[in-house]
């Protein structure tokens, strides 16, 4: 962690909607023996219960959703523009049978506790997971909405504290 230094999650100056929807995010869990990295870009940064959190949604087909459900902490790593296509990778290949770090150049770093993120990225958010519940057809209100799955492999929802947070 030389080159970040942490910040209270209430100095993050991002414009959220940027930050997540626009820029993309690498989420990114497991341990220093084994990890898996994918990039967002639907999710959000928030109050609840009266801590700093983020909204995550994931897959469970998704690689990375094991991660995720053995783990109880994740990171999101948000990266200059120059990164984009190192990001493309890793949203549009899977862990399952790519080496992602080594297609991508990416250099893996670890928190004190071990959980990974990357050297690269400008900001880091270091999440606790506190939520988790599947997405499904049934609670969907808005018919458009729908279009977005095709009658299944609906995302499940992750609400996870900001513990930390990295920036460059």
């Amino acid at each position: 962690m030389s080159n970040f230094k942490t910040i209270d999650p209430s100095a993050i100056a991002d414009n959220a909607f940027k930050l997540i929807g626009k820029d993309w995010a690498l989420v990114t869990s497991g341990s220093r023996e084994s990890f898996n990295t994918m990039t967002v870009s639907w999710g959000g940064v928030g109050i609840m219960w009266n801590k700093p959190v983020t909204f995550t949604f994931i897959r469970p087909q998704r690689y990375t959703f094991g991660f995720l459900e053995k783990n109880g902490f994740f990171t999101m790593s948000f990266f200059d523009e120059s990164y984009r296509k190192a990001l493309q990778i890793c949203g549009t290949k899977s862990g399952r049978d790519t080496d992602k770090v080594a297609e991508t150049g990416l250099t893996p770093a670890f928190t004190g506790d071990g959980v990974p993120y990357f050297e690269e990225a400008r900001l880091v958010l270091v999440c606790k997971k506190l939520y988790a519940q599947d997405l499904n057809e049934d609670s969907i209100v808005e018919e458009a909405v729908k279009g977005n799955y095709n009658g299944s492999d609906y995302h499940r929802m992750y609400v996870s504290e900001i513990v930390s947070v990295l920036k460059k």
